[in-house]
């Protein structure tokens, strides 16, 4: 079962904001244990809260002073090497979200727009389509005939090493018979382009084709 995604905003119930304080606590002490003891690596914690009377000091006052006073004989350049803001924390926590956004949008054009493409390969027609998705179809069509004649030049790669090997005594399979009527763009003779589908790269026995219709 997934985790609930939380919401960081801040918690308006008193009673609800001190628990997931104390929640919270000893998640982030435990963290620091565990970062300190795998890695190695000096760190401390200093926690003032409306919930407790002291301030809570991990891993205790001196380990605390001792990290601190290590923090301050740094080179000035050092100390802000790595150092970020609040504002700056978010701004970029924003930007990666954006990234993310245009991602997620992207990838979900693309696969509407290779839909939209197996619907017209089984007769649907492109009147209701505006120029942008046009546009849009027509790079996706490109990029599976990229994908396409990749995957027919290692076939016949393949086969060519494969009859070499038998010195030129094999018969002629059914994917070389499929690849010498492949019609490639570009080819002046035909008003149709034929994808052959791969359904098993190391089986040479099975495989199948569809036909787009390119209106010129």
């Amino acid at each position: 079962m997934t985790r609930k995604k939380v919401k960081l905003a801040f918690i308006a119930n008193d009673s609800a904001r001190k628990a997931t304080y104390k929640k919270r606590k000893r998640g982030l002490l435990k963290k620091m244990d565990e970062l300190t003891t795998l890695c190695d690596v000096k760190a401390c914690a200093i926690l003032y809260s409306p919930y407790e009377a002291r301030s809570v000091v991990w891993p205790g006052p001196s380990g605390a002073r001792e990290v601190i006073a290590s923090f301050k004989r740094l080179p000035e350049m050092d100390k802000v090497k790595k150092m970020v803001c609040q504002e700056e924390f978010l701004r970029q926590r924003v930007a990666k979200a954006h990234e993310q956004l245009k991602r997620q949008q992207r990838e979900n054009r693309e696969k509407e727009m290779a839909h939209v493409m197996y619907q017209c390969l089984s007769g649907k027609g492109l009147q209701n389509m505006s120029l942008l998705d046009l546009n849009d179809l027509g790079w996706v069509i490109n990029q599976h005939l990229l994908e396409v004649n990749k995957r027919i030049e290692i076939l016949k790669k393949e086969n060519n090493h494969v009859d070499y090997n038998n010195n030129n005594n094999i018969t002629s399979d059914p994917i070389s018979g499929a690849l010498e009527t492949a019609q490639l763009p570009g080819d002046p003779e035909g008003s149709s382009l034929e994808i052959i589908t791969l359904l098993r790269l190391m089986d040479y026995t099975h495989y199948s084709s569809s036909t787009l219709k390119v209106k010129r």
